[in-house]
């Protein structure tokens, strides 16, 4: 991540060449990743196009709990801006997320602003045919503070007040481990609003969860949370990918992970291709 956001010493177009190697369908961008120049969008399309690669989800990380209204007007633009962009690469999803959970921000006021901002962004995301996402999520790696909506009740209270075929629900299994709670109940709760998946499994490289949420409020992540190889976690893909399959999810799901290169990857997509056979038939 931070060689493609902030130092960019690997190019958007180095990396799809790498992944192109994994025997996936598509790569999911990061919106960090994007440079909003049209040279640099028409070169990724290409490159994507060159290896027979989708790029169906847009992961943005829009901070919609911002106080100041003209900082959170800048939030909405670059959230519209990003939907754009995941139109021209031919993507259907594009991730929005509550915002960061700031010292003060009163519950009730954090939930009306995040679901009031969501549903005026609708009818711009349906002009492009493109359906936002809400990820039960743990924390951006360049916010400061934790994910507004991470506990399963603020999170549920945000998505059960938006009804559109064009919002839906990103779940991530291992930010519910994260929040301290069960992924199988929260999935249980969202498994018909979700509409595409991001496949983790989490591993703490020391201490405790308590020993982790002393340091959330640290910019990024803390140094103790490491993203694992897919199935060698906490999490039981078994049960999940067969309550999906229940409800007829056919649709995207996105490997994090790549932590300690491309090998752990490859055990992932192996891991993943196996389990989608036997549960997706």
């Amino acid at each position: 991540m931070d060689q493609l956001c902030v130092q960019r010493t690997m190019s958007l177009e180095e990396w799809i060449e790498l992944a192109a190697t994994l025997g996936v369908d598509g790569l999911e961008f990061y919106s960090g990743f994007i440079e909003d120049r049209p040279d640099f969008l028409a070169a990724t399309k290409a490159a994507l196009v060159r290896h027979g690669l989708e790029m169906p989800m847009m992961c943005c990380s829009p901070d919609f709990t911002e106080p100041d209204p003209v900082r959170l007007q800048q939030e909405i633009e670059r959230e519209k801006r990003m939907i754009e962009i995941t139109a021209y690469f031919g993507g259907k999803f594009c991730r929005v997320l509550s915002g960061q959970r700031r010292p003060g921000l009163a519950r009730e006021a954090g939930v009306a602003q995040v679901v009031r901002v969501i549903r005026d962004l609708l009818p711009f995301a349906e002009s492009h045919g493109i359906v936002l996402t809400l990820e039960n999520h743990y924390k951006d790696n360049y916010w400061t503070y934790p994910e507004f909506a991470q506990k399963m009740d603020v999170f549920l209270e945000i998505v059960n007040q938006i009804k559109s075929p064009w919002f839906g629900v990103n779940y991530d299994p291992s930010n519910t481990i994260l929040a301290g709670e069960d992924p199988l109940e929260l999935l249980e709760r969202v498994k018909e609003r979700t509409v595409t998946m991001h496949a983790s499994d989490r591993y703490l490289t020391s201490g405790t969860i308590a020993d982790l949420r002393r340091e959330e409020d640290s910019v990024g992540y803390t140094k103790r949370l490491s993203h694992g190889v897919i199935g060698r976690g906490m999490n039981d893909y078994d049960r999940i990918f067969s309550t999906l399959n229940g409800v007829g999810f056919n649709s995207w799901i996105s490997i994090e992970d790549g932590m300690d290169g491309m090998e752990d990857l490859r055990a992932s997509v192996k891991f993943l291709r196996a389990k989608i056979a036997q549960h997706f038939r």
